[in-house]
């Protein structure tokens, strides 16, 4: 990363997106790492723990639809303020509450969401201060505020043994409030941001591209955020391991998935992202593939999960520095719709992997379902890669969108 990339845009606000970030992506997959202590607690079956989990990230994948349009009207900033105070509103409901029933719980999994949500809003934040050529870099660096669910995974089994599991709901609102300040001396509303609203939408929906970048974030940080949510309860019932070091585990695999996103976005912006994409789903295909054949211990696994999050996280930055180039006119829009991509991706690996393990009494068919969908992506980005050099030589008149680099 050269100096000019730091004079090119804001350093202040890129710092605030990354925090806000951090801390929202930190309490979206709270449930996952809390899931061991609730599962005993409830009395939950494989099954209920895996769809539990999954909520939060389907309800986050939705929510970022209109938090995109949002932030198209008012700003990402103003955005990012309000549902700050709606997740910390709710998590303080929730510790009041108290609810101690399976379904007593999916409202706390909603307002999850709404931090899951956050995605559709910082990266739009940090996009709209920075010139297309440092897009992937700017994304990266925003975008790596994934490690929140790392944080999550590394203290939340540990401080539900010491003082339960609601509490941690509760002290959960602690670090975002404080996030919250920092956000509103740091954050400046960009520049530079879309404004086309909802009436772009069908335009949008109508091209393959938005498509095919939804597909291709819906394998990448699907599988990142299904993982997150889901590993530390693999851990614990697939190899044994304590919720806590189940949870280190968990946090040392997501942590890698999470800081190399900017490296992803950088590798985009020097080969372009179709050919980063090609590169990671084929190494990915065959990773799961493995993890899915089955692995006999904790030592053999847990290289192949360390190695498969890092391949994810490359592929987030990737398609995040393909958005802004084809799209450069609709991102918070596009950041809305292939955020809930991914989102609606994280839900079907977790509620798969919960459910391959209720009704085969083994995790694999989940995994390798997930390898052949890393698979297929990869025949996709070999089509669009066709599509794209070839509108590269030949740019229609009019069109408002830009060939990628290849």
């Amino acid at each position: 990363m050269d100096r000019q990339f730091f004079k090119a845009g804001n350093p202040r606000t890129l710092l605030a997106a990354f925090l806000y970030f951090d801390a929202s992506f930190m309490v979206w997959v709270l449930l996952g790492p809390l899931g061991i202590a609730i599962a005993h607690d409830l009395h939950l079956n494989a099954g209920q723990k895996g769809f539990l989990v999954a909520i939060p990230v389907l309800a986050g994948a939705l929510f970022r639809v209109a938090a995109g349009a949002l932030v198209d009207h008012f700003g990402p900033r103003r955005v990012a303020i309000l549902m700050q105070l709606l997740v910390i509103a709710g998590l303080a409901a929730t510790w009041v509450a108290a609810p101690h029933t399976y379904s007593g719980l999916f409202p706390l999994a909603l307002v999850l969401g709404v931090a899951g949500a956050s995605f559709a809003v910082a990266l739009p934040l940090a996009s709209g201060w920075y010139p297309p050529h440092y897009q992937g870099t700017a994304l990266g660096i925003a975008g790596a505020g994934n490690s929140g669910t790392a944080l999550a995974a590394l203290f939340a089994p540990g401080l539900a043994i010491l003082y339960g599991w609601l509490n941690v709901v509760g002290l959960a609102t602690l670090p975002l409030a404080a996030v919250l300040v920092a956000f509103l001396f740091l954050a400046k509303e960009p520049p530079r941001r879309p404004s086309a609203g909802l009436v772009a939408w069908l335009p949008v929906l109508k091209k393959p591209d938005c498509w095919a970048l939804m597909f291709f974030y819906s394998v990448t940080f699907g599988g990142f955020v299904g993982l997150a949510s889901f590993l530390t309860i693999y851990f614990n019932d697939q190899y044994g391991l304590p919720p806590a070091v189940a949870g280190g585990c968990t946090a040392l695999v997501v942590f890698v998935g999470s800081f190399v996103r900017p490296l992803g976005g950088a590798l985009a912006d020097r080969i372009g992202g179709d050919r980063a994409l090609f590169l990671l789903y084929a190494a990915a295909a065959a990773v799961f593939a493995l993890i899915g054949y089955g692995l006999p211990t904790i030592w053999l696994a847990f290289p192949a999960f360390f190695l498969g999050m890092l391949l994810l996280g490359l592929g987030n930055g990737a398609v995040f520095q393909i958005v802004p180039t084809r799209f450069p006119h609709q991102v918070g829009i596009l950041t809305g719709l292939v955020g809930m991509s991914g989102g609606v991706g994280g839900f079907y690996l977790a509620s798969s992997l919960g459910a391959a393990r209720q009704s085969t009494g083994s995790y694999g068919p989940g995994f390798l379902a997930f390898a052949g969908i890393a698979l297929l992506a990869l025949g996709c980005v070999s089509v669009c890669r066709r599509r794209w050099k070839a509108a590269s030589a030949a740019p229609l008149p009019g069109d408002t969108e830009l060939p990628a680099a290849l």
